[in-house]
């Protein structure tokens, strides 16, 4: 029988300031905030002016409220792969995947249950009361593109070691960014409607629609790679 107990695994147990234990739970809980911030705000559609009129997209970017948590889950997943390891990674990404129903799952009761101030209560059905068909590109899409993100992220890190942090960080987040707004835009906006019921949008809306989310995330992925540098580097160090 082993002597073994509970907080011989404590990675505080040592130093309540350990800077990989720390940063563990950090990203961790970093990733899984933005995960929920996503869903609760992925129903409010934003349009962002550009400075000058880009072929296809038009003047302005229409992109999911989501977008900035969305990308800071990418962030904080590039961290955790490269600090702790695939698996390890693959454990947070797909725990978190099954987290985002109890979330759904917990707003849907609150919009059920009857409230005291009906116009409180409309208020909250319009703000949280995301369509089916928002719910089930978003899950969609985020069970593939972050387990494509961590796969495109090792495969690199196999052939670099810990060289060239910066070309798998974008490499990965701006692949499965691609497949991210491909599946979402799609199910959303066309295959869930066509099969649900609803009025799927025109293919160059969805193109403009499309290409003008990917615009926005990749540049997200090249202007977080000082912040991977500086969080992995921070740890290591």
């Amino acid at each position: 029988m082993s002597s073994r107990t509970a907080t011989d695994d404590d990675p505080f147990r040592t130093d309540p300031l350990d800077r990989s234990a720390v940063a563990a739970v950090g990203l961790i809980t970093l990733f899984t905030v933005a995960l929920a911030t996503a869903q609760l705000t992925a129903a409010k559609v934003l349009a962002l002016p550009l400075p000058f009129a880009l072929p296809v997209v038009g003047p302005e970017i229409t992109l999911p409220g989501a977008a900035l948590a969305y990308a800071l889950t990418f962030l904080a997943s590039d961290c955790y792969a490269e600090l702790y390891g695939r698996r390890a990674t693959q454990v947070v990404v797909n725990v978190a995947f099954l987290a985002n129903f109890l979330v759904l799952g917990l707003v849907w009761s609150t919009l059920a249950a009857p409230g005291i101030d009906p116009e409180v209560s409309a208020a909250f059905q319009t703000a949280l009361g995301p369509a089916t068909n928002v719910v089930a590109g978003s899950l969609l899409a985020y069970v593939v593109s972050q387990n494509w993100d961590v796969f495109v992220f090792h495969a690199i890190r196999d052939r670099t070691g810990e060289r060239l942090l910066w070309l798998r960080n974008i490499a990965s987040t701006a692949t499965s960014q691609a497949l991210d707004t491909a599946i979402f835009v799609g199910v959303a906006f066309y295959a869930a409607p066509l099969l649900l019921g609803g009025d799927p949008l025109n293919p160059s809306i969805l193109l403009a629609l499309a290409l003008g989310q990917y615009l926005l995330k990749l540049a997200i992925a090249v202007l977080d790679t000082p912040v991977v540098y500086l969080i992995v580097g921070a740890v290591r160090n």
